[in-house]
């Protein structure tokens, strides 16, 4: 991927702990999950993930901003793909234009895919959505999705894709098949059972690996820590 310069005007938007608060518990478990999803892949390499939950505002942006931080401050290549072109925030917390984007390039608007790609941070690169489009779900299911994948993870280590909730729209089950693995953010006491059981249920008929999920927002006064990184039993 060509280099331009690295932006530093982020947005508080959503919390990118790893780099405000290196030090801090929360980002201790942002490493472990890492550490574990590393794990889980033994044998075969992770080169693309995807992050989703069942519904809105269960914080899988924030999760999947902050595993990328930390992916690349271990060297990793890495991108991070804003693909929920419905409610997109990439943008925002990493402080770039929304003008170009992943909806720009699929929609065929541009020649040449960097010009939707900036470089933050030593060694990671985000994809903002780009603009809204009429159609979402069948820009995320067209072959130049796929080529996209393909080829970005000839050039990087790795390729996070934040995609939108499962339950709301088609978008995830889309791109769940397209990815090497999944990790599904559960928020605690917002979401219901039924729902992440749904969700669960909704991924694995996409055929996706499903990596396991990620307690989020848990009371650190009773349970000691802000995330917890789970296997898929959902019972």
């Amino acid at each position: 991927m060509k280099l331009r310069r690295k932006v530093t005007n982020m947005s508080t938007s959503i919390q990118l702990t790893a780099l405000k608060a290196p030090m801090s518990v929360v980002t201790e478990q942002i490493k472990t999950i890492r550490t574990n999803l590393n794990y889980a892949m033994v044998g075969k390499p992770l080169k693309t993930l995807m992050i989703t939950s069942a519904i809105q505002g269960e914080g899988k942006s924030t999760i999947g901003g902050n595993l990328a931080v930390e992916y690349a401050k271990k060297g990793m290549q890495a991108l991070l793909v804003d693909a929920d072109l419905r409610r997109p925030t990439i943008h925002h917390t990493f402080g770039v234009s929304n003008q170009r984007g992943l909806s720009t390039w699929l929609s065929g608007q541009l020649v040449d895919v960097n010009d939707a790609i900036y470089p933050v941070l030593d060694h990671l690169f985000v994809m903002p959505s780009g603009p809204k489009p009429p159609n979402p779900a069948e820009l995320l299911a067209s072959d130049k999705m796929t080529e996209f994948l393909t080829v970005a993870t000839r050039k990087l280590d790795l390729v996070i894709v934040d995609a939108p909730p499962v339950l709301p729209v088609t978008d995830a089950r889309i791109l769940a098949g397209q990815v090497d693995g999944t990790v599904l953010v559960v928020r605690q006491n917002f979401v219901e059972k039924v729902a992440v059981r749904q969700a669960v249920n909704a991924l694995k008929n996409a055929r996706t690996q499903l990596l396991g999920t990620v307690l989020n927002d848990v009371d650190i006064k009773t349970n000691g820590y802000g995330y917890g990184y789970y296997g898929t039993d959902t019972n």
